[in-house]
């Protein structure tokens, strides 16, 4: 993921900043708890395409 792409991306639905998680090529929002995937080095930034994390799940502080 390019890291310039990624400094300007942001939640679709609340704007705020996500977190890239490489092992899972998803794109997180921690504040709204969505996981935006990455298909093929592309982010699918659309609401319907993005899953709501478990309670469980851990994300990463900033």
């Amino acid at each position: 993921m390019d890291k310039k792409l990624l400094e300007i991306l942001v939640c679709p639905v609340c704007k705020g900043s996500l977190y890239y998680a490489k092992e899972a090529q998803e794109l997180i929002c921690r504040g709204d708890r969505l996981a935006f995937p990455v298909r093929e080095g592309i982010p699918v930034m659309l609401e319907d395409e993005a899953r709501t994390l478990d309670p469980e799940e851990e994300v990463p502080a900033p």
